[in-house]
Parts: C-alpha cells; structure tokens; sequence
C-alpha cells in the first residue's frame, strides 16, 4: 500500500513540476507550484516524517507560493507568445534524467525491504516522535546557529524595508 502511495505522489509531482514550466499562464503555474508543494507533504508523511511535512505546508505552500504571487502581481508579467531558445536543450536535458532514473531502477531494481525504525530495536519504549527530537535538538546543540540565522533574516528584511521605502519616496516626486 505505501508503494501505492509513493507511485501516486511521485507521479503527482513529476506531472505538476513539469506544468509549473510548461504553462504560459503565472497564475496557472502557480496552482501547479501549490499542488506539487501538498504531494511533496504527502510523501513527507509517508516517510513519517509529519514535522517536515508541516514545514513544507506552512513555508513552502504558505510563504514562498505566496511571494512567489506576490512577485507576478506586482511585476505584470506578460504572456510570453513563443517558445525559448532554450527548448530543445531543456527537451534533451529532461529525457536524458528520465532515462538515468530508469536505468537506476532498473539496474538496482526495486526493493521492497522495509525501512529500519528511529529509534532502533533496543528503545522502542523511549522512541520519541520527531517533532520532539528536531526541537530538542534545535534547541540545545544547534540553539546559537538558529539564533545567528533568526538574526540575519531580521537584518534582510529591515534592509528590505529600507530599500523600499526608499524607492517609494522616488517614485511620488
């Protein structure tokens, strides 16, 4: 049955991944981007692993996509009416990584063996979630890099705010 899910949520993916750079349309693109984004989840919860699926929804399909609109909405973009110069290249660059992914399974073939637990053999009674164990973690061995990474966005975004406010006083004389 995992099996099942996986072929649906990588198939899901490839499909969507392919729409959000084959559609003229950005508004279009992006319900692809936001599909892809929700299966990615998907597979995130079959690994169970719930907290980067919780992560790739909030950040991924709630603030990137988000920006991602934002961004296409303020620039206008126009609907570009002919196809790149780029194509062909792209065309054989996708074939070429389809076909070393099949080869891949096909020479390593596919293996249905299950995935070892978390926590060992041994500790199944103390097995945690890993929620817990990222927060732990994070806020312990890792705690002075999370606060030197909190501290440089907090340094961008003020100087995101500057620079606009900046070009916005430009933009009314």
């Amino acid at each position: 049955m995992a099996l099942a899910f996986f072929f649906y949520f990588s198939g899901v993916i490839v499909l969507t991944s392919v729409l959000v750079v084959a559609l003229r349309n950005p508004i279009y693109s992006a319900i692809s981007l936001l599909i892809m984004f929700f299966h990615v989840a998907g597979l995130y919860v079959t690994l169970h692993a719930e907290f980067l699926a919780a992560v790739q929804i909030i950040v991924y399909a709630g603030a990137i996509l988000v920006l991602y609109l934002f961004v296409v909405m303020l620039l206008n973009v126009k609907r570009e009416e002919r196809y790149h110069a780029q194509f062909p290249l792209a065309a054989l660059l996708g074939v070429t990584i389809l076909t070393e992914v099949l080869m891949l399974a096909i020479l390593r073939g596919f293996s249905s063996e299950p995935l070892p637990t978390p926590g060992g053999a041994g500790q199944a009674d103390q097995a945690t979630g890993n929620t817990e164990t990222i927060g732990e973690v994070l806020y312990s061995t890792y705690l002075f890099p999370f606060e030197v990474a909190s501290l440089i966005l907090l340094v961008a975004m003020i100087g995101a705010i500057v620079l606009a406010k900046k070009n916005l006083g430009e933009h009314e004389l």
